[in-house]
């Protein structure tokens, strides 16, 4: 359905005056138009925001660890909790927003429940629980078919490290489907009772990116271009669909990215809603592929997904890496998170989205 005449006038009128204000505050000497920064508890990491750089930011969060991140298990649309572990990793996230002093318009995120109680962590941590929370199934996890509930490292043994890598992280080919009988099949589960006809019995990361894409172009790139500052907190197969997108990263290359946890990546985008350059010109050295920022810094991230990579195919470690004493004090997650030498450059209503 097309909207009005009028509609589309008015849609105008606010895209062009919240992307004005933005502008002048760009221009502006008031306090609250400057750059924020804050040390963290050591005192010696800074961190800028990003909000006046640009009228145009978005910020990708994953969730916190959740039962099965720890126990090592594939979840898909499994809608499982966080842990303690899991609320720690949300609230220094949350931590690190809020030192970086952006102040968010709108939250989007999925209908599973770590991805949910993340966002209400972070902004209770940032204040900031007057924010708009939109929820969407089209911003869950990948599907993982017949391989939910099953434990990564034993499919590794039991298929090969090369395939469980093309079913986890490649761009077209989805894991075996999902039998109407398994246990964890999400057509048990109320929140999905009106849509049962749109729920995959498996995923690629295409088919995903295909679903997500939907939400960015109807919801998000709309949100956006009013000049929104947007928090997008979900899960890590679907956030590289949507990066993927954003980053004009290739089918092949894909395979490569993986997204730590609870740590924000956070981009400023032209007037294309195109990546900018970051201030230091490279691309970031964890992933090797992205123009965003992480406020935990580059090598921070590159030591978590390291551990991550040995935690789902080194099978000659027998210990399981997301459990152990590094996870027990905030101050030590934060250490872990947070690369001290590097810094960033310069609960509210909650509403389902009109994404279809």
């Amino acid at each position: 359905m097309f909207r009005s005449a009028t509609a589309a006038v008015a849609s105008a009128s606010r895209s062009v005056s919240a992307v004005a204000r933005r502008q002048q505050c760009l221009r502006a000497t008031s306090p609250s138009c400057r750059t924020f920064s804050s040390a963290n508890t050591n005192g010696s990491k800074n961190f800028n925001t990003i909000n006046f750089n640009t009228p145009y930011n978005v910020c990708f969060l994953r969730h916190g660890q959740s039962t099965w991140n720890r126990d090592n298990r594939y979840i898909g649309w499994t809608d499982t909790p966080l842990t303690e572990d899991g609320v720690l990793e949300a609230r220094v996230a949350g931590r690190m927003l809020k030192e970086s002093g952006i102040l968010f318009d709108e939250v989007h995120t999925s209908l599973l429940r770590r991805s949910i109680r993340t966002v209400n962590l972070v902004l209770m941590e940032m204040g900031q629980e007057y924010v708009d929370v939109r929820k969407h199934w089209r911003l869950n996890e990948r599907h993982y078919g017949e391989l939910v509930g099953k434990n990564k490292k034993e499919t590794v043994k039991q298929f090969g490290q090369d395939q469980i890598k093309r079913w986890r992280r490649s761009y077209d080919e989805p894991p075996p489907i999902m039998t109407e009988d398994h246990k964890y099949n999400p057509k048990k589960d109320p929140r999905y009772r009106n849509m049962l006809d749109k729920i995959p019995k498996s995923e690629s990361l295409n088919e995903t990116k295909e679903r997500s894409g939907v939400y960015w172009e109807t919801v998000i790139e709309p949100a956006l271009r009013e000049g929104k500052t947007l928090l997008i907190t979900g899960h890590e197969n679907n956030l590289r669909s949507l990066i993927m997108q954003l980053e004009d990263i290739s089918r092949e290359d894909i395979i490569n990215l993986s997204l730590p946890r609870a740590v924000p990546l956070v981009y400023r985008l032209d007037e294309n809603l195109k990546p900018m350059d970051r201030p230091d010109g490279k691309l970031d050295s964890a992933t090797g592929f992205l123009r965003g920022e992480w406020l935990g810094g580059d090598s921070a991230v590159t030591n978590v997904l390291n551990r991550d990579h040995k935690q789902v195919y080194d099978t000659t470690i027998e210990q399981n890496l997301e459990k152990g004493d590094t996870r027990e004090k905030w101050t030590q997650w934060l250490n872990a998170v947070v690369d001290p030498n590097e810094g960033v450059g310069g609960g509210g209503s909650t509403q389902t989205s009109n994404a279809k």
